[in-house]
């Protein structure tokens, strides 16, 4: 963001009654003035993130809906956003409203509150919202509107006992540092189920909001999602989008996101993401900024078992291969269309490069083409199958040595077949490339990810390779 000098007369004059009124009826211009309020150096950088964030928790205070999650990265606005703006825009619509808000601490609490405050009492504020007065009731704690309606703020496992709110707002539940302490974790999902949802004034009209970071597959978004996932709306806004969506801004409108788009690139642009990758790891940036967090150690396949190299052998030595798992449709929800490419040398097999996409089929035909020529492999497999047959005619049309797979056992069953070779370190991943934070994130995942295709490209690969069809004697000396 880009600093800019104070200008405090600015911040506190009477907005003509235009912008009073779009103040009154538009949440994402009150997030952008509360912002100016709250940051006065700082340059407000629009996303349209932010209109689908406000149109999440407008739904919630018109009583449309109940159950809200909200999962972004850190420093995208969501607490000023949902934490600090929303219960102030409530309480100008709304000043009998009762609100609670909850962070993992005390004095995280406390600073979201003080912002609230700020807002409240700002002239701007007092011109927009007249019937909205402070009471006399008004600490770093709690603050009591005349006409009833108030704003409490607690942490998790503070105590509550003899309160209640309307509209409950959990703003980051768990602290990044103790997301591995699963007594942590333990606490903080119980709390909520034993004491938080205790606390609606009316179980049938109460609302609840959680909004986070994810940090951990068990965290209380997990948690929530995994019990009693069909009662919630999940708006999920990660750094980088691993797939095409059309994310809803507004009543009948929807902001189109293609797979790779990054969140917010004023802010922060891909190049500084694959720095933040670089920087913290590629487990917490799946977790954080992606909102897929990584089952620590993996499940069926452990991270452990996993080698690394820093400069790939030379493309001459062993044998390469392909294997490709086909989708036949490119909606939203369907698969995706992998692509695996293996260098295998004396048992180690070298992960070379991952492709992956949702094309239609002149494209598919297309890029199989092009990967072909690129490596040279010794041979590509298709899972014959759908769209996978078509292609291995296509492929064999163009001379490209190619091996139809009948895929006759479950995934998982052909997944078990090669963690034995993971398990032996045999399998090499990169240091770091594009790619490998989804990589990682579906295959440590597996069997319990939503996603399974580049998985059935690794497993078609390694199992062709097992039963003697790759391996070549050579030296793999220095490369790692």
């Amino acid at each position: 963001m880009v600093r800019r000098p104070s200008n405090r007369r600015e911040a506190s004059e009477r907005p003509p009654e235009n912008i009073r009124r779009l103040l009154r009826t538009d949440l994402v211009s009150f997030i952008r003035r509360s912002f100016r309020e709250l940051s006065p150096t700082t340059t407000f950088a629009p996303s349209w993130h932010i209109a689908a964030i406000a149109w999440e928790l407008e739904r919630i205070r018109l009583g449309e809906n109940r159950r809200l999650i909200i999962n972004m990265p850190p420093r995208s606005l969501k607490s000023i956003s949902a934490s600090v703006a929303f219960p102030a825009f409530i309480h100008g619509h709304d000043p009998s409203c009762e609100i609670v808000c909850v962070s993992y601490a005390q004095d995280l609490a406390a600073k979201l509150h003080n912002d609230y405050r700020s807002l409240l009492t700002s002239s701007w504020y007092r011109s927009v919202f007249p019937r909205t007065m402070v009471g006399r009731k008004d600490s770093e704690a709690e603050t009591h509107l005349t006409a009833r309606g108030s704003r409490l703020a607690t942490s998790v496992g503070g105590t509550l006992t003899g309160r209640g709110g309307d509209i409950i707002i959990i703003d980051d539940p768990l602290k990044p540092s103790d997301a591995s302490s699963e007594s942590s974790r333990t606490r903080t999902n119980e709390w909520f189920g034993s004491t938080l949802l205790s606390r609606q004034n009316d179980k049938r009209t109460a609302a609840i909001v959680i909004v986070s970071q994810r940090l951990h597959s068990n965290d209380l978004a997990g948690h929530v999602l995994e019990n009693d996932g069909d009662s919630w709306t999940l708006l999920n806004l990660p750094a980088i989008a691993p797939r095409d969506a059309a994310i809803p801004i507004g009543r009948d409108r929807v902001h189109n996101v293609k797979h790779g788009d990054v969140l917010h690139p004023e802010r922060e642009p891909r190049d500084v993401l694959d720095a933040i990758r670089r920087e913290i790891g590629s487990d917490q940036f799946a977790a954080q900024y992606l909102q897929e967090p990584v089952p620590p150690g993996g499940n069926m396949f452990k991270r452990s078992w996993i080698r690394r190299y820093h400069h790939a052998p030379a493309q001459n030595e062993g044998r390469i291969i392909q294997s490709w798992d086909t989708a036949a449709k490119t909606g939203p929800q369907n698969d995706w269309s992998v692509c695996t490419t293996w260098q295998i040398i004396n048992g180690c097999y070298y992960l070379l490069d991952v492709w992956r996409d949702k094309v239609e089929y002149p494209a598919l035909i297309s890029e199989a083409k092009s990967l072909a020529h690129r490596f040279n492999p010794y041979v590509v497999l298709v899972e014959d199958t759908n769209i996978g047959t078509a292609l291995i005619t296509e492929l064999k049309a163009a001379r490209v040595r190619t091996e139809p797979v009948q895929a006759s056992q479950s995934k998982e069953a052909r997944a078990a077949v090669v963690t034995a070779i993971f398990e032996r370190g045999d399998v090499c991943f990169p240091d770091w490339k594009p790619w490998l934070a989804e990589l990682e994130a579906e295959l440590f995942a597996f069997p319990g990810g939503r996603h399974d295709d580049q998985v059935d490209s690794i497993s078609q690969a390694l199992t062709h390779a097992v039963r003697g069809k790759g391996g070549v004697a050579v030296s793999i000396r220095g490369y790692f």
